[in-house]
């Protein structure tokens, strides 16, 4: 069965940066998203990637990363990156991967938890001074 594992997470203060990464366990021809949860809170689609195998790549973020956040994919490496910039404490979350289900929706009505087919199991981020 299809596995992910997230890496990169830790502790980053305020301003900082991090690039977390999802690996595959084996090819596959889903749209990928970064999904977050912070304690008490609901999960929330943070940026989602289309499928490697459609010719053109498209991408979205959520509003409260835009322009701060890029999810980036490496075919060859079964790997999506999560590049998070000038990082906020409300950014301290458990991050997740997850493999899209297929659809024909736009990939911003994709992007969240109910249309998830595969998690990953999580990296905790926690930004802090």
């Amino acid at each position: 069965q299809l596995q992910f594992v997230e890496s990169g997470g830790g502790l980053v203060q305020p301003g900082g940066s991090l690039r977390l990464a999802c690996v595959a366990s084996e090819g596959y021809a889903y749209a990928i998203g970064w999904f977050r949860q912070a304690p008490g809170k609901e999960r929330e689609g943070v940026a989602c990637i289309s499928s490697s195998f459609v010719s053109t790549t498209t991408t979205y973020y959520g509003d409260s990363v835009k322009g701060r956040f890029t999810i980036s994919r490496d075919k060859s490496k079964r790997t999506v990156y999560l590049e998070m910039n000038g990082m906020k404490p409300e950014d301290t979350a458990t991050y997740s991967c997850a493999a899209l289900k297929g659809s024909m929706n736009r990939l911003e009505e994709r992007c969240v938890a109910t249309e998830v087919q595969h998690w990953g199991r999580g990296t905790q981020v926690t930004v802090s001074s």
